[in-house]
């Protein structure tokens, strides 16, 4: 199977840390509030599995998920220091603290995918690099595998296979799966409904396995207003001192809006097209047949708030 290559000058990435649990719903709002009461509670394990009534492997999932999706930061005094983001969502009179509006999932899930540091290699090999509409279990094992090497890694495949399934369980709902009842609750950005069972197929072992696809269609509910805080958030990362970029960076590079939000090239230039109407992104669109071109107002910064100043959103 062909591969599409990540280059020698990547960031490195995280493949463990989060102790084979994919994210609860519950455990960000838990977080939050045991961060805010004492920072430095997930480096006392023993007093964080007392204040938060987990057990040990899940007090280290929830400090990685923490950190992966941009809540809390760590700080060299073994505390940690809440973000922004974290405050705006889980804070006193906070957008959502109960994680009940859609686009605060997305805005998870875009954390999860293009900002974390260092990245997640399933995050970012299977949503900016696997370059085929479907795959299974055992057909992206392999490619991870092989990735692996590539990189001057030498995980195992129970490593690699444990990575994997913890992307797949964040993504796709476990209810009916042969687990234990605390291993199928489903998290948060399952109701994203952003990776689908296809079909099956039978692997190289005889077997038939599960075929995923990625939704890549139009979605209304990752607002204009949340895809241009993605978009000026993924340029002052990428290309800080650039004043223009590629309209097909944005589509389809790895960590771009269009490539983690899994959206029809169509739809990213519609919206561009809003985006630059309105006026008030700081964006200019000049569309193409082929590239098209994105010209930005360097002193408009992504702002979270906006995200949030119409009318929710929410899932039921």
């Amino acid at each position: 199977m062909l591969d599409l290559a990540i280059g020698n000058n990547q960031p490195s990435y995280r493949f463990s840390g989060h102790e084979t649990f994919a994210c609860r719903y519950a455990w960000l709002p838990k977080a939050y509030r045991a961060i805010s009461a004492n920072p430095g509670i997930f480096f006392d394990e023993d007093a964080a599995m007392v204040e938060l009534g987990i057990g040990k492997n899940m007090v280290r999932s929830l400090r990685f998920w923490v950190d992966a999706m941009g809540i809390a930061r760590p700080a060299a005094d073994r505390t940690h220091t809440i973000t922004d983001i974290g405050h705006f969502i889980f804070g006193n009179n906070g957008a959502d603290p109960f994680l009940e509006d859609i686009r605060t999932l997305w805005l998870l899930h875009w954390n999860l995918s293009s900002s974390a540091t260092p990245g997640l290699f399933a995050w970012h090999y299977l949503l900016g690099a696997w370059p085929y509409s479907e795959f299974s279990h055992s057909e992206a094992l392999a490619a991870f595998m092989r990735q692996s090497q590539r990189m001057g890694y030498s995980h195992s495949s129970v490593t690699l296979g444990q990575h994997l399934d913890v992307f797949l369980h964040t993504y796709h709902s476990s209810r009916s799966a042969r687990v234990g009842v605390e291993d199928s609750l489903d998290g948060p950005l399952v109701e994203l409904r952003l990776l689908q069972q296809s079909g099956e197929r039978r692997g190289e072992s005889g077997r038939w396995e599960p075929v995923y696809a990625f939704r890549r269609e139009f979605k209304p509910d990752v607002s204009d207003t949340l895809f241009s805080y993605a978009l000026l958030d993924y340029w002052d990362r990428t290309a800080p001192t650039e004043k223009t970029m590629l309209v097909r960076n944005v589509i389809s590079a790895p960590g771009a809006p269009g490539q983690v939000f899994k959206l029809p090239e169509e739809d990213v230039r519609s919206r561009l097209e809003a985006l630059s109407k309105q006026g008030v992104h700081g964006l200019t669109y000049r569309p193409s047949a082929i590239q098209g071109l994105l010209t930005r107002d360097r002193d408009i910064k992504p702002d979270i708030a906006a995200i949030y100043t119409k009318g929710a959103i929410s899932h039921g």
